[in-house]
This record gives C-alpha cells, sequence and structure tokens, in this order.
C-alpha cells in the first residue's frame, strides 16, 4: 500500500491578513520531492478561499476570536482567517485515513493556527506523527517544540534530509519517478494565480531580514527552466504570476532580462505582480522597457528608510538616488503612481518618528504608491541583537509579541495616534 501523507497549511491568526497572491510555495515544494516516490499526497490550505477584487488577490473570510492574554493591551480586534473549523473538520475526515501529517508555519506569530491544527488532529488521530516545519519552526525551534504539539520540528531545506526523518518514524520512502511540480499534482481545485520562485537566497545581508538564516546560499534557476514553467502555467489558463524572489532582478543581464525576452518571444500573454520589494538599484532604462512589455502589473520596490546612514547600517542595497533612478526609468516607460509602490519601514531600532515621516516626504515627491511597513524583529538578525542588547527583546519571548502591528505598537516609542495620522495621510494620498 502507498504512504498516506497529509500536507496542512495552517490558519492565519492575526489583528488583519489579505492574499497578496499568497501560497504556502515551502510545502508545495516540498509536495514536488514526495511526488517522486511510491507516495499518495493529500492535501488542507486553510487559506484557500478568498474574495477576488481581482489579479488574484483577495480577503479572508475573517472570524472573530479572543486574543491572547499578552496581546490585550493591542487595542485591535484579533481573528482566524481562513475557512472555519468545521469545514477543516469536514476535509480532515475526507482526506482520512493517512499514515503521517506534515504541517507548515509562516509567521511566527500566526503559530496559535498551527497549534489549533494540531490540536484538532490529536483529538481525532492521536497516533498520526506530526512533523512541523517552515518559516516560524527554523526561527522558533525551541519555542515551537515546547508549544506546537508536533512530534517533530523540522528545520532543514527540502530534500534528502525529510527522507531521513520519515525514517525515524519507520516509513522507508521508496522513489518511482521524477518529481512532479506542484501545479500537476491536483493540489489545488482552482489557481486563481501561480506563485514562481526563480531563485532562492538573497547575496544581501540586511539587518532586518530572515533571507540568510533561512537559506545561507544564494542560487538562480537557469532561465529556459523559469520560462517553460511560466509556459506550462500559462496553457492552465493562468494569468497571473507572482514573483516570490527575494532578490529577483539580480544579475539581471543573465537571469530576468533572457526570462522576459523569451516570454515575449514565445507570445506567453501574463500579468506579473512583484509582492517583495524588489531592488531599485539594478532597474535601468533596458529593464524598465522589458518589465513594461512583458506584463508586469504591480510593483513593490525595497526602499525601508530615507536616512542614508540608516540605509547603509541595515545592508546598503539602496539608495534615494538608487530609488529616484528607478522610479524615473519606470515611468518613462508608462509605469503609473498606481502600479509603482514602495515599502517604508517605520519601528527600526533607533528609528525617530521625523525619520518615517521625512521617508513619506520624499516619495510623495516621487509620485509613488506609499506601503508603510510595520518593523518586526526577526531572531538572529543584527535588529534583533540590537533590541536584545537594549533588553528590548530576549530569547524565551512570546513570538506573538514580534507580531509587526504589537511591536510597533508597544516597543517603537512613537505615540499610537500619531501612527495612525500618518497611516491616514498615506492612505488619503494613496487614492489622491
Amino acid at each position: 500500500m502507498k504512504l498516506r501523507i497529509l500536507l496542512i497549511n495552517p490558519w492565519i491568526y492575526d489583528f488583519a491578513a489579505a492574499s497578496l497572491w499568497s501560497r504556502p510555495l515551502g510545502l508545495l515544494k516540498v509536495a514536488e520531492y514526495l511526488s517522486s516516490f511510491n507516495v499518495e499526497l493529500l492535501f488542507i490550505d486553510c487559506t484557500d478561499v478568498f474574495l477576488k477584487p481581482g489579479y488574484g488577490r483577495g480577503k479572508y473570510p475573517k472570524e472573530r476570536i479572543e486574543k491572547p492574554q499578552c496581546l490585550k493591551p493591542v487595542p485591535r480586534v484579533f481573528g482566524r482567517y481562513g475557512i472555519s473549523p468545521d469545514c477543516f473538520g469536514l476535509r480532515l475526515a475526507q482526506a482520512a485515513p493517512f499514515d503521517l501529517v506534515l504541517v507548515t508555519s509562516v509567521m511566527s506569530w500566526w503559530y496559535p493556527g498551527v497549534q489549533k491544527v494540531i490540536e484538532i488532529i490529536r483529538e481525532g488521530y492521536k497516533r498520526v506523527p506530526v512533523i512541523l516545519g517552515g518559516i516560524y519552526a527554523t526561527l522558533w525551534h525551541d519555542h515551537a517544540s515546547a508549544n506546537s504539539g508536533a512530534d517533530f520540528i523540522y528545520q532543514r531545506a527540502v530534500g534528502e534530509g525529510v527522507r531521513v526523518i520519515f525514517n525515524t518514524f519507520g516509513f522507508r520512502l521508496k522513489r518511482k519517478s521524477d518529481s512532479s511540480p506542484y501545479y500537476k499534482l491536483g493540489l489545488y481545485q482552482n489557481y486563481p494565480f501561480a506563485p514562481v520562485l526563480t531563485g532562492t537566497g538573497c547575496p544581501f545581508e540586511c539587518s532586518y531580514c530572515a533571507s540568510r538564516i533561512l537559506g545561507k546560499d544564494f542560487s538562480q534557476r537557469p532561465p529556459r527552466e523559469v520560462v517553460s514553467e511560466i509556459r506550462e502555467l500559462s496553457e492552465k489558463g493562468i494569468r497571473d504570476f507572482a514573483f516570490y524572489d527575494d532578490a529577483l532582478l539580480v544579475n539581471a543581464d543573465k537571469h530576468i532580462k533572457p526570462i522576459l525576452n523569451e516570454l515575449m518571444a514565445r507570445g506567453i500573454n501574463a500579468r506579473f505582480h512583484c509582492p517583495n520589494g524588489l531592488h531599485a538599484r539594478f532597474i535601468d532604462e533596458d529593464l524598465a522597457r522589458l518589465m513594461k512589455d512583458s506584463g508586469f502589473r504591480t510593483i513593490r520596490l525595497g526602499f525601508e528608510t530615507y536616512d542614508g546612514k540608516r540605509q547603509k547600517e541595515t545592508g546598503g542595497k539602496v539608495t534615494c538616488e538608487d530609488l529616484s533612478r528607478a522610479v524615473k526609468h519606470l515611468k518613462k516607460h508608462g509605469f503609473t503612481k498606481k502600479e509603482i509602490g514602495v515599502y517604508l519601514m517605520y519601528g527600526l531600532p533607533g528609528q525617530t518618528f521625523e525619520e518615517v515621516k521625512d521617508g513619506v516626504e520624499f516619495l510623495r515627491s516621487l509620485s509613488v504608491r506609499i506601503h508603510l511597513a510595520e518593523f518586526s524583529p526577526i531572531p538572529g538578525t543584527n535588529c534583533w541583537k540590537d533590541l536584545e542588547d537594549k533588553g528590548i527583546v530576549k530569547k524565551g519571548m512570546d513570538p506573538l509579541l514580534t507580531n509587526n502591528t504589537v511591536f510597533s505598537y508597544l516597543f517603537s516609542g512613537y505615540e499610537p495616534h500619531e501612527i495612525d495620522e500618518l497611516k491616514l495621510a498615506v492612505k488619503n494620498y494613496n487614492m489622491s
């Protein structure tokens, strides 16, 4: 008999959540790896339900729930986002029987969703082993071990390590064929969009980012492989594609430019979206033209801070001049304010509120959409070490307190009414 493996993407537990082309790509890559073995894959995505305002984005259904005790001081409504628990229970019963459960985790402060999923599994399937992987499991291994309810916490990349862990539970995987891409495995009924990962890791080491912790090596797939994947997905009727790369534009002449040129040569009609911040320094006039001609619709540029000294201290990936030049090239080739968004962080260690407001004014001068991004501390980063030295964060603290909304409210030093007023001003500007 085939080994029956159930893969689960849990609910989101947060103050706010929306699907900006969100899929659990890490879990889908696990499914791809396992597809080469003699197993039967079962799949439940608790967030695979949302209203679609366009381009594959959407809002998740929200159920208001009681806030955990440590979040009581935050004057926001807390909720569970995704399918209902009853719906999850029904899908779980439909998937049964299964021999092993693999649960992923994304944002560390969403771990209550992980706990709830595993709690429900334990109620009806006590003897089935549960393995937890993903970002929370990797960055907060000790907390996940003590609090998730999983039998094993997996921290390694997808690959032979998965096979080794299966062996510890008495499951022997037998290879039967080459692996299949996730979109050929029947995991989702509908594909309003498709995530695309053209490379892994990042050559930069920004002080606030976990990319180098989650994967130390930076590598990019061959352009022809990426083009083939997008072509196959487009043949399934998918038009919207979201790039998940942390460094999509690095080595542009040998990577993204050949990809876009080949896609256009093949006449592939697509809309491309970049929810992750792009490196503005790599956008020259030629790349801006290619991005426009090939169908880019949503551009997000990483800027983080207006202060030149802090730009260097946080990693030196972009300067004000880099951003101004990139915006100039993009606008020259037809991109509008509505299509060009820029992430501006607030709440970074040592960052004053005046610095944030200066950043807003600078972005207004460029006539781009402003996306205020609340800083969240990540264990192992330089920012975490800085905050640890100041006694603001510590090992063993509850990951719920690193929630970007919570952290900025409790620890940034900004007055809550100032943050709310700035958010409203930015919202009004973006709508103008």
